[in-house]
């Protein structure tokens, strides 16, 4: 049998990993803006950018002032805001994307928006460009389908937040390319991560593990098992954990957790992964956690449990 030629959209590829040195992130919320950092702080030129050009501004106004408190408290060497703040560009939707070696996509966690966005990626970004998403759970294959170089497309799930978290995980589509594969996870060791390799299922790795266990303390709080305290400090002294299940979810975001949970129930069709009550209505009340100040907990404006 004669091989299949190759077509626009499944190029064959060597297993060489591509040099990396210009990222381009679309979408400046927490995600996009750590992941920012920590490419410019590897010694990358970034551009920055969001559907509102103020908001990827901003992200890298509060990065400059985070990073200026480092340096005066001595946790970063002196000239480390203005390094990284000088390496970082920003822009309104999708600018720089056209000049980048690798386009990260950071935006929230929906299928309909990443799927246009992909399309537009494809579009805009130069033909050797690899294409990533941040997604915490969406499937790489299907993001894929959306481009004309699925070969190119891989997930780089960064974890929250974005410059003290140490992992990235990698998840390969089923037509990711192994030089894409190479070249990514060769990126995130220069950004100072350790990358673990996914297959494309639901949840990946991570969140195939965590999200359940966060639903589960849902559950027992739920039922009256013990008190949301109780459960965090189970986590944290019994297991080991930094933080416990509820804390953790907070952080995350009520809306994300909820959200992950319904992709796995609906992907697996496991009755296992049906999400709690009581967490889906406290994201119908907009109780999302630390971003909206109140969660399982309440929080004040610097983030802190009140």
């Amino acid at each position: 049998m004669l091989p299949l030629p190759a077509t626009a959209g499944h190029r064959r590829m060597s297993t060489e990993p591509n040099a990396i040195e210009s990222v381009a992130v679309v979408g400046a919320g927490q995600m996009g803006a750590g992941i920012a950092q920590v490419a410019a702080r590897a010694g990358l030129q970034v551009v920055l950018s969001d559907q509102a050009e103020s908001q990827a501004a901003q992200a890298v106004a509060k990065l400059k002032a985070r990073l200026e408190r480092q340096e005066s408290e001595g946790k970063v060497p002196p000239g480390t805001a203005a390094d990284v703040v000088g390496k970082i560009r920003t822009g309104g939707p999708l600018f720089g994307v056209a000049d980048a070696d690798l386009v990260i996509e950071a935006a929230p966690e929906s299928l309909e928006l990443k799927s246009a966005l992909f399309r537009s990626l494809s579009a805009l970004a130069k033909p050797s460009a690899i294409l990533a998403s941040n997604t915490s759970s969406l499937s790489i294959t299907r993001l894929g389908r959306e481009t004309t170089r699925p070969q190119l497309v891989v997930g780089m799930h960064f974890m929250n937040p974005v410059p003290v978290m140490k992992l990235v995980e990698v998840v390969r589509g089923a037509l990711t390319a192994e030089a894409t594969l190479k070249s990514v996870v060769a990126l995130a060791d220069r950004f100072g991560k350790q990358s673990i390799v996914s297959q494309d299922r639901p949840g990946f790795l991570v969140n195939r593990i965590l999200i359940p266990l966060l639903n589960e303390a849902c559950f027992a709080l739920e039922e009256g098992v013990g008190t949301k305290e109780d459960i965090d400090a189970g986590a944290r002294l019994g297991l080991g954990h930094p933080l416990g299940p509820l804390e953790l979810a907070d952080l995350i975001g009520l809306d994300t957790v909820l959200s992950i949970a319904e992709i796995l129930h609906r992907d697996f069709g496991d009755p296992k992964y049906r999400p709690c009550a009581g967490l889906r209505n406290l994201v119908q009340a907009g109780l999302l956690g630390r971003k909206t100040g109140r969660g399982f907990y309440v929080y004040d404006q610097n983030g802190k449990k009140s």
